[in-house]
This record gives C-alpha cells, structure tokens and sequence, in this order.
C-alpha cells in the first residue's frame, strides 16, 4: 500500500508540475462570460484613417490655412447617424515637436459599413476666438468619446489642453458637425473644488434600447466614469453640468486602480462609452503596464492594453471584478510603431451597428484602428506573450 501511494502521490506531483507549466507556456486568452469579445481586425482594412497632407482649413486663432491632420490622426470616439457609423477623432497639425506640444483638433468621418470612411476635409470642433478660448488654447480639442440620447442629441466629452491643466470639456449636437460647447465639466460642482485639477477621459453609460445604444440613466441620474490614472465616477441631471463621487473625507472616490504586476499596473485609462448588460455593467478601459518591476513582464513597458471591468447596477461605483489580462493588445506593426514607439491600442470608440460591436482605437498615438465584435460568432481575445 505505501509503494502504491509513493506510486500515487508523484503522478500526482507530476501532473501538477505539468498543468502548471503548461499554464506558463500557454498563450490561450479565456474571456469570462460576462465580457464583451472577442474583437477581431478585419483583415486588410487597418489602418482605417492615416494622416493627410492635403485637408486645410481657415484656422480662426491664425487667420491662416492650416493643415490640421498632417502629422496624426489617433484616438477616436464614434456614434451613428442616419445608417452610418461617424468617427470623431483627433488629429495634430505640424507644430510643436511632440505629442502635447502641437494643437489638436476633431476630425469627421463616416461610413456604411463601419470599415471604409469618407472624411470631411474641416474639423467640426477645434480651439476659436469663443467662451472656450481659456481652456483649449493652444494645445487644442483631444481625445473625444461620443454617444447620443433617445431624442437624437449627441453628447462629446473631449479634453481641453491650454498646455498647462487639462480639463474635461462637453458639447452637443444634432448633426455631430455643428457643436455647442459648454466647457469644464465640474465647475459648478463643490464649489469649483475639482474644476482645476487635471481631469480627463469621460466614458458616459449607455444601454441597448432595441438596436440603438444611447444614453443610460440609474435613478434619474446620468452616470460616467472618468479618469488616467485612477478611475471614478461622476453624476450629472443635465448632461452638463457633473458632480464628482467622492469618499466620506469628501476626496475623490476611487472606483479602482493599477495593479501591480498586470497589464495595467501603471494606468487605467476610462475608455469608449461604458454598456449596461444584464449581468452589470461593463467599463473599457486603457491599461498602461509599467516600465519596471511593477509590471507584467509579458507585455511591453508602457504599453497599452485595453481591458474591461464589471461594476455594480444596483450601485455604479462598485467594482465586481475586472479582466487580469486585456483582450485586446498591441500586436500589428501599425499598433506597435508610430509617434507613441511602445506601442498602443487605445479604445476611445464602441458603437453597436447591424447586430455587431465595431470598437474604434489609437495606435500608437499615429493613426484609427477598428476591431469588430460579432455576438453570434465570437472571435478569440488577443493571445497573451509567452514569457
């Protein structure tokens, strides 16, 4: 009986050992049921917008022609419009010698099938002699997020870069061309106690309402998260105007943060508009791994990963649990070489167009991506590196 049991017990031992090795070599992603995925890039159509050398418009702060798209077009929102996706995205002039120090604008783009866009040749909002000069002068209008109300209005949350606070803007539309800008989101909140501390990427809720996603309220109130490098929440009546959740000190309340030795362990970035399901809802977000120690070796120092979390219904700022790797990740050339050189894929954009989720992302800080989520046939999530 004890031969038998020796017997017994290094089989077992073995089994473990190779189970366990098997788990250190296997680059298999699983998405657990409640997440969204997995997308996949349509083959041959990426890069969908690069930079153009030709588009010149007015600009009213020079009295010049400028070429606002020539040096990058990256991180964009997107919403639809009579049948057609519309991607908002940022782009840069040719000043300034890097990223933050050129002026950004936001570019046009539409399209019928969601791969395939015609581009305006002006932007439809950009820094002018207006109550925002303040505010968005020089640096400009960056990284926006979109999504639309059940009677037809489009809500932009978008950074406005003065090159010394940047600080998150909104404005409406019906047409996503024509904009009404507002300014600083919590201005009016506390005070003004949070209106002047750097504040950006705003992922408002939206919902399914048949075959439309639109924007979502809990309670009457609307809800986002917002934030770089910790993720909160904010609420808001009216669109405009948000109010910070914040702790019983009355600080900022942080919904989650990095996490050492994942994929986000240095930033976590809110993303496109968060989804309510029937199983919570989900937030997309940006992870950025750290250079060092803190991060998980297995993918690049600094990247950016884009992973999800699931949160509370019955209470918005509670986190349920959250991916411990990304579903999707740097992986095309274009992904991993541009202006941003440790590689990006930013998900600023999900909109949901003829039963499937096309998610719209930066690479690299240079050029717009698209993936595409098929809920009938789900592709893998990106395979994780092997060590």
């Amino acid at each position: 009986m004890k031969k038998i049991l020796t017997k017994l017990s290094g089989f077992v031992a073995c089994l473990l050992f190779f189970n366990f090795s098997v788990a250190q070599t296997s680059n298999h992603n699983v998405l657990p049921k409640w997440a969204f995925g997995g997308f996949a890039r349509p083959a041959g159509i990426n890069p969908i917008i690069s930079p153009d050398l030709n588009a010149a418009f007015l600009d009213p702060m020079s009295n010049k022609m400028k070429k606002w798209e020539a040096n990058y077009t990256f991180n964009p929102a997107a919403t639809v419009k009579n049948h057609k996706i519309v991607v908002l995205y940022r782009s840069e002039d040719l000043t300034g010698v890097e990223i933050g120090t050129r002026t950004s604008r936001i570019g046009y783009a539409e399209s019928s099938d969601g791969l395939s866009f015609k581009r305006n040749t002006k932007p439809v909002l950009y820094p002018g002699n207006d109550s925002q000069k303040e505010f968005e002068w020089p640096g400009g209008c960056e990284d926006p997020r979109v999504a639309v109300t059940e009677n037809g209005t489009y809500v932009m949350f978008y950074t406005q870069w003065n090159r010394k606070v940047p600080r998150l803007g909104v404005a409406t539309s019906k047409d996503l061309i024509t904009w009404v800008k507002y300014g600083p989101i919590f201005r009016k909140s506390y005070k003004g106690k949070f209106a002047d501390i750097p504040n950006k990427s705003a992922s408002i809720l939206t919902k399914l309402a048949g075959d439309k996603q639109v924007i979502a309220r809990i309670n009457g109130r609307y809800w986002m998260y917002w934030g770089e490098q910790h993720v909160y929440a904010a609420t808001s009546t009216n669109l405009v105007d948000w109010k910070p959740e914040v702790d019983k000190n009355g600080e900022l309340k942080q919904l989650f943060s990095p996490r050492a030795g994942y994929f986000d362990s240095d930033l976590t970035e809110c993303g496109p508009p968060a989804i309510m399901t029937k199983k919570g809802i989900i937030l997309f977000y940006n992870g950025k791994n750290h250079p060092g120690n803190g991060g998980d070796k297995r993918f690049n120092g600094n990247s950016y990963c884009a992973g999800q979390a699931l949160l509370s219904l019955s209470d918005p700022s509670k986190l349920i649990t959250r991916l411990d790797v990304p579903f999707l990740r740097p992986m095309e050339p274009f992904e991993k070489s541009g202006q941003y050189v440790n590689g990006t894929v930013f998900i600023e954009g999900l909109v949901y167009f003829q039963k499937k989720w096309f998610l719209y992302y930066g690479c690299a800080d240079s050029r717009v991506g698209v993936a595409v989520f098929d809920p009938n046939k789900p592709a893998p999530p990106d395979p994780i590196p092997v060590l």
